[in-house]
């Protein structure tokens, strides 16, 4: 816990105050995921020529929102500018989107990069940028993850950010139709850009 430090916070909160928030603001369980998304996304960050401390907070504050209430959700999606068809939708798409509402109010964090990596950790889009790709995938292989193909997206990932990221929109979309739910379009979008093999 000690290394959790973040050199630049892009808020008027000092590093120390966002991990107070954050931690106030979740599950230990919750809580340690975002320690592990952080330090991945650190480690991916150094592997893409990527600003390692910036990536670790993004990493970190990236789920910050997981735990708002759904009415809380619906009332903030009803009143500050968000598409309506969010409505339709649930926490697991959400807290990355409308999430960011609330690392902005609460953080008091501003940086358009970091905002738009969070938005899109949990839908993935038709363009990423290094920092995106970065959270979306430290998301997904943090080492508290386990899962059946956990090992082959980390190699994978570790090797290459762009086929680690097909990799997840691949298996994402196999377990959601295995499952018959909704699929974001989005991530539909998203998976026809980076999941198909040339």
């Amino acid at each position: 816990m000690n290394d959790l430090f973040f050199k630049k916070t892009y808020s008027t909160l000092s590093s120390a105050e966002i991990v107070a928030k954050e931690k106030s603001n979740m599950t230990e369980d919750r809580f340690e995921h975002c320690i592990g998304v952080s330090r991945t996304a650190k480690r991916l960050a150094e592997l893409n020529q990527y600003d390692a401390d910036k990536a670790a907070l993004a990493g970190f504050i990236h789920d910050y929102a997981k735990q708002v209430s759904v009415k809380e959700y619906r009332e903030v999606i009803k009143t500050k500018g968000f598409d309506q068809d969010l409505l339709s939708w649930n926490r697991s798409i959400w807290h990355g989107i409308v999430g960011t509402y609330f690392i902005q109010r609460d953080l008091k964090i501003t940086d358009t990069e970091i905002l738009t990596a969070v938005r899109r950790h949990t839908t993935a889009d038709v363009e990423m940028t290094t920092l995106d790709k970065i959270v979306f995938m430290a998301d997904y292989i943090e080492p508290g993850r386990s899962f059946p193909g956990v090992e082959e997206a980390r190699k994978i990932t570790y090797a290459n950010i762009d086929r680690g990221v097909g990799y997840q929109l691949a298996h994402t979309l196999e377990f959601l139709i295995e499952k018959r739910n909704k699929i974001y379009p989005r991530t539909l979008d998203a998976y026809n850009v980076w999941g198909i093999k040339e």
